[in-house]
């Protein structure tokens, strides 16, 4: 899998490629016949609601960007309050799609069977972004990390900038005698859990605590909601050290490059590419579902590991036929090359590979109606 930085696409390539999306987006309905407005590239118009994750805010507004100007008849919603905020509407009923930094608990498709019929949810990965560990230290951009050492930072055994264990790996970087402040969410997040989880597999001699959704309230630091309020936290605390998805981190803010195997690796889309594509997809999913297992401890210095895949949870059928086809044209677009360019301008994401793109592309045209 190959990320690349994308500049702004034109109105026109968006335009055409929107309009390409919903002549492809086919509609397979209960009664597996063709709906005759898909099949003749008629636009579709409606109302779309979505609820879910705040890493994915500046893709979204891309794609709402992109998919309203080929679909002037459509309104996108979307309230950026969370991933697990987002799937309790999605299962709710009270919107078409959640946007979530990780997969649906077990659980969770068995209770999405209400709203969604016998065939549940599926998870469809749309964005791919690394997650940024990033300080505010005065004269500091850039510092080597190791998984060990971060994990103690959040657990407040490591407390001060100038601490021997950062000053070892660090050398010729004058450190201050200055106090760290850990930021993390308060909400539940997905962000938190990709995170955790690379914590817990990285460094498990020292983050005991399982990947999850909430951050232990047992630890130190302050606490903020949302990507962008941690994002705030940081930029006004001097000391601050977070987890964000690197979207919405600011150049005045510093990155920390992680130990990979022997080499201290930088962020970028092309690392959070890399280690996607050495993951496996999670077992025990319906054929649709591409929820994935992303490998956290990959010695492939090109793979950056602290990575989040966030999907869009849609439902295998719809109430009617307008709802599904106006669902399909959207995820369309979104995984199509046009509309993972512009996430990509927007967000800094890394774009599915082709081979993902056409699984999503799969599991979309798969959406029908309720029977």
């Amino acid at each position: 899998m190959k990320a690349l930085r994308f500049g702004r696409l034109s109105a026109v390539a968006v335009v055409a490629a929107g309009a390409l999306a919903l002549s492809a987006c086919g509609s397979d309905n209960a009664t597996g016949t063709q709906n005759t407005a898909a099949a003749s590239g008629s636009k579709v118009t409606g109302t779309l609601t979505g609820t879910g994750s705040s890493a994915q805010a500046s893709a979204i507004d891309a794609w709402k960007q992109g998919f309203t100007q080929a679909n002037p008849g459509v309104t996108v919603q979307y309230s950026p309050d969370g991933s697990g905020a987002g799937r309790k509407t999605f299962i709710s009923g009270a919107s078409q799609f959640a946007g979530s930094d990780a997969a649906m608990k077990p659980e969770e498709l068995t209770s999405a069977k209400q709203v969604c019929g016998p065939d549940g949810a599926m998870d469809i990965p749309v964005y791919i972004s690394p997650i940024a560990v990033t300080f505010n230290v005065p004269g500091v951009k850039e510092l080597n990390l190791t998984p060990d050492t971060i994990a103690k930072i959040f657990r407040g055994t490591v407390t001060k900038w100038n601490d021997p264990a950062i000053a070892a790996d660090n050398s010729g970087v004058s450190l201050p005698d200055l106090k760290i402040t850990p930021v993390h969410r308060s909400d539940d997040s997905g962000t938190t859990q990709n995170f955790t989880e690379y914590l817990a597999a990285a460094a498990p001699s020292v983050w005991t605590d399982k990947g999850a959704q909430t951050w232990p309230s047992s630890l130190p630091g302050e606490n903020a909601k949302g990507t962008s309020g941690v994002v705030k936290t940081v930029t006004d605390t001097p000391g601050a050290f977070a987890y964000a998805d690197d979207s919405a981190v600011t150049s005045s803010l510093g990155k920390a490059k992680v130990k990979v195997g022997n080499t201290f690796v930088a962020l970028s889309a092309d690392g959070a590419a890399k280690a996607v594509a050495l993951s496996k997809p999670a077992s025990g999913r319906a054929a649709n579902d591409l929820a994935l297992n992303l490998d956290r401890t990959p010695t492939d210095s090109s793979a950056y590991p602290i990575v989040l895949v966030s999907y869009h949870v849609v439902c295998t059928a719809y109430k009617d036929q307008a709802t599904a086809d106006l669902v399909k044209a959207w995820e369309t677009y979104v995984v199509s090359d046009a509309g993972q360019k512009a996430a990509a301008s927007a967000a800094k994401s890394a774009p599915l590979s082709s081979d993902l793109a056409a699984k999503a592309k799969t599991a979309i045209d798969s959406i029908k109606v309720k029977s």
